[in-house]
C-alpha cells in the first residue's frame, strides 16, 4: 500500500535529520536566543532540502545528482564560506533579552538562508539515494509512491526539529544574557569549526 512509504519516508527523514550538525546548532541557538518558533523555522528550512534532495533521489533524477556531483567543490567552497560567514557574526551577536520573542522580522531570510545552506552539502542527495537503495526503495518506484516517501521525509524531518526546539525551549527561560552571550559564542565556534571542516574534505 502507498500510504506505508508515508511511515517509511518519515523514519527516513527522522533518522537524517537527527546528527547534530552545523543545522542543528543554530536551531539550538535560535530557539534559545529568539523563541521556539525562529529554531522551528530553521527546521523547516532544513526539512525543505530534504525534501528537494529526497526527490531527485527518489524520481531518479539523475541529470541533476549528476550535476550536483560535478560541481560538489564548488558547493562545497560557498557551504563552507557560508558557514564560516554566519559563525562569526554569531559569535559577535549581542544577545538579547531571553524573556520575549522576537518579531517577524528576519522569518522569511532565515528560512531561505537554511534551506541554501542545507543544499551545499551535496552528500546529503547520495546518503538518500544509499538508504533508499538499502531500504529497497531505489529504482522501479511509481511516481505515486515516490511522492508518498519524500512526502514522508520532510514531515519526518520537521517531527525532528520540532521536538529539538521544543525540548531546548524548556531551558531557554533559565537563561540570562551572560548565557545568551555563552550560547552566541559557543555556537559562533562550532559553526566556524563546521565551515573549516567543509574547506578541509576538499583537500
Amino acid at each position: 500500500m502507498d500510504f506505508t512509504f508515508i511511515i517509511k519516508g518519515i523514519l527516513i527523514g527522522f533518522a537524517m535529520a537527527v546528527p547534530l550538525g552545523p543545522i542543528g546548532i543554530i536551531c539550538i541557538r535560535k530557539t534559545l536566543t529568539e523563541g521556539r518558533l525562529r529554531g522551528l523555522i530553521i527546521g523547516l528550512g532544513a526539512a525543505t532540502a530534504d525534501l528537494l534532495y529526497a526527490c531527485i533521489a527518489a524520481f531518479g533524477l539523475t541529470v541533476i545528482s549528476d550535476t550536483l556531483n560535478s560541481q560538489r567543490v564548488w558547493i562545497r567552497l560557498i557551504g563552507g564560506a557560508l558557514l564560516l560567514f554566519l559563525g562569526i557574526r554569531i559569535y559577535r551577536a549581542q544577545p538579547k533579552d531571553p524573556k520575549r520573542d522576537i518579531g517577524d522580522s528576519g522569518i522569511l531570510r532565515s528560512y531561505l538562508t537554511t534551506v541554501f545552506l542545507t543544499l551545499t552539502n551535496p552528500l546529503t542527495i547520495f546518503a538518500f539515494i544509499a538508504v533508499f537503495a538499502a531500504l529497497g526503495l531505489g529504482e522501479g518506484l511509481s511516481y505515486i509512491s515516490a511522492s508518498f516517501l519524500v512526502v514522508g521525509v520532510f514531515i519526518g524531518s520537521t517531527l525532528w526539529f520540532l521536538l529539538l526546539s521544543s525540548g531546548v525551549t524548556l531551558f531557554r527561560n533559565k537563561l540570562d544574557l551572560i548565557g545568551l552571550r555563552w550560547v552566541n559564542k559557543i555556537a559562533g565556534i562550532l559553526i566556524i569549526i563546521s565551515g573549516v571542516i567543509a574547506f578541509t574534505s576538499l583537500l
